[in-house]
């Protein structure tokens, strides 16, 4: 059964962190890893700003294991953590690493060693999208009651072109397939009914898969229920 919905960008914004990404129990943790002393009474302003002066006092590869491998614990091994920690001051790993699930984090650790190390790690950017939703027929818009990241990215997908790497690479979970990556594309999301009954969608991803996104204010699209 094919069900017709309207997207609609209400705004967008390239955004270089994650908010709440690291809390002060982090910043902490890091501070002992790197054996700076006493951090019991530390707020989190004074945390941050000691962390990031303590991990510029290391080689820029080394504070990328050390991060990491607080990060990842036992997702990565010791060999994978060294391998990736040179590969991080080229590559952006929130986009280019084979396992999508580790994208996020990614992503964080690459907003902290940026801000350590004054640029000489890649720029982080990612993209934020407040959508409003709406169904051919109201009663529709309960697909996204379940599976809400896999109908989203369909319904996004139909609105970015032919050649978008979201199309490329996923074209058999685009139409139909078991699409296990969704949740792993989209890194936060929230959905609430505006007013009108109106699916309200705010969610963040990688520049990588929406940036073409930003530049259309919306379009109709098509999922097909079985």
């Amino acid at each position: 059964m094919k069900k017709v919905f309207t997207i609609q960008k209400i705004n967008s914004k390239t955004i270089k962190e994650l908010e709440n990404a690291w809390n002060l129990e982090d910043y902490k943790a890091l501070l002992d890893i790197m054996e700076y002393g006493d951090t019991s009474q530390l707020s989190i302003e004074d945390a941050s700003v000691l962390c990031l002066m303590s991990l510029s006092d290391y080689e820029p590869e080394d504070a990328a294991v050390l991060v990491m491998t607080y990060v990842f614990g036992s997702k990565l091994t010791r060999g994978q953590i060294n391998n990736v920690s040179h590969e991080m001051r080229e590559e952006k790993m929130w986009e280019e690493y084979a396992d999508l699930s580790l994208h996020e984090s990614f992503f964080t650790i690459g907003q902290l060693l940026y801000q350590a190390y004054d640029g000489r790690f890649p720029h982080p950017e990612a993209v934020s999208f407040h959508l409003k939703i709406t169904a051919q027929h109201p009663n529709d818009l309960s697909v996204f009651d379940t599976d809400l990241e896999v109908h989203l990215i369909r319904l996004l997908a139909q609105g970015l072109p032919k050649n978008a790497k979201i199309n490329r690479l996923f074209e058999d979970q685009l139409n139909g397939k078991a699409f296990s990556e969704a949740k792993d594309i989209i890194w936060q999301i929230t959905k609430d009914r505006g007013a009108d009954g109106a699916l309200i969608i705010k969610f963040i991803s990688s520049l990588y898969w929406f940036e073409d996104l930003k530049y259309t204010d919306g379009f109709e699209s098509v999922l097909t229920i079985s």
